[in-house]
């Protein structure tokens, strides 16, 4: 049960931000100050609600124990249909008051990597890419391609992408991890089903005020690219690889003709990378408590097979199957899963939340 303070707090915390908001001037208050009531004035408004229905609670409880019996009937219904809301209420408040994730409003960069299986692993990970973009198109969010690297058979060696739009890491980030197929591959000549796997890694791009790289910490290399793009792509030091010496982490682009725009690009991998690093190890200190979080986010963990024998789609972490593989592979039934594995870390995150408490 929410304490009544609690509630009472939250309110006079919002009404204190429209009253600083109704005399701010400066421009970096008035920002700060609607962001904060962006983000209270949904909370407050149930807040608001669950403390109306507490208060009819106890002025109904005291009619029906009164001594007008017709009242005291009357108020008791009222009291039985309020009781079943005020739960509601509460379930739904606890969930808003949740510890938000600071970078699910993110963009995010996409790498899908093909694992074991050949050329169909490849072939798969072309799938799985697309099932983004698909996906990604649908929410209106823009897809660029960093870096790619083709099969020979068709799809990705591996693929790199800036997915850009409101709220892409809330929505993507369970699908780090383990993909595998069960399929009969177009290579295959005798009908037999085969397995293979694709890698899926989702970093949340942070603010430049997110992490700080210093200068003095990277090792900057130049060198001519290698493979189709262009004229002057193998004729010129085009092609740029950075170090990061504190943490050894190395990043690498060569896809433009221009040196200025492959570094652009390292550096906004680099970053990323680095920030999900820094995200991991925080992460770390509290996996003690949630072993069972959905979202771990661990590249080694198989989370999720596309049988298309079966037309089935199995989610491992929350045990869903969905028998509509093709619309999922579409982008148009990816929702079900994402929702199911957004409900079941919030039920995961709310328990943990009230163990606390307890």
């Amino acid at each position: 049960m929410i304490p009544q303070d609690k509630l009472d707090a939250l309110v006079a915390k919002f009404d204190r931000i429209e009253s600083e908001m109704s005399t701010a001037s400066a421009t970096e208050d008035i920002i700060r100050l609607s962001k904060e009531h962006g983000e209270l004035k949904e909370v407050v408004e149930k807040a608001r609600e669950l403390s109306s229905v507490r208060k009819q609670l106890k002025e109904l409880k005291e009619l029906s124990e009164g001594d007008d019996a017709e009242m005291a009937a009357l108020a008791a219904d009222e009291l039985a249909e309020l009781k079943k809301r005020e739960p509601e209420l509460e379930h739904g408040l606890q969930i808003m008051l949740l510890p938000k994730d600071k970078a699910d409003n993110s963009s995010v960069i996409l790498e899908v990597r093909a694992g074991t299986g050949g050329d169909e692993a490849a072939i798969f990970a072309g799938d799985l890419f697309r099932m983004y973009q698909r996906y990604a198109s649908l929410n209106g969010w823009k897809v660029e391609v960093m870096s790619a690297s083709e099969a020979e058979m068709g799809g990705y060696k591996e693929i790199q992408a800036s997915v850009a739009g409101d709220g892409v890491f809330a929505r993507l980030k369970f699908e780090s991890g383990v993909h595998r197929v069960q399929r009969v591959p177009e290579t295959e000549t005798q009908g037999r089903v085969h397995t293979s796997a694709a890698t899926v890694a989702v970093l949340p791009e942070p603010e430049e005020v997110d992490i700080e790289i210093n200068e003095s910490d990277l090792r900057i290399d130049v060198f001519r690219a290698s493979g189709p793009g262009g004229q002057s792509v193998n004729t010129t030091d085009s092609a740029v690889r950075i170090t990061h010496i504190p943490t050894g982490v190395v990043v690498s682009q060569q896809d433009e003709k221009s040196q200025h725009k492959n570094r652009a690009k390292a550096m906004k991998v680099l970053r990323a990378r680095l920030y999900e690093a820094e995200r991991a190890r925080a992460d770390a200190e509290r996996a003690a408590a949630r072993k069972g979080m959905v979202g771990s986010g661990d590249r080694s963990e198989r989370i999720r097979t596309y049988n298309y024998p079966q037309s089935r789609v199995t989610d491992h972490r929350i045990n869903l199957t969905l028998y509509k593989l093709n619309e999922v592979v579409a982008g148009d039934a990816l929702d079900e899963l994402i929702d199911a594995l957004i409900s079941q870390d919030r039920a995961d995150r709310l328990a943990e939340m009230q163990g606390e408490e307890a």
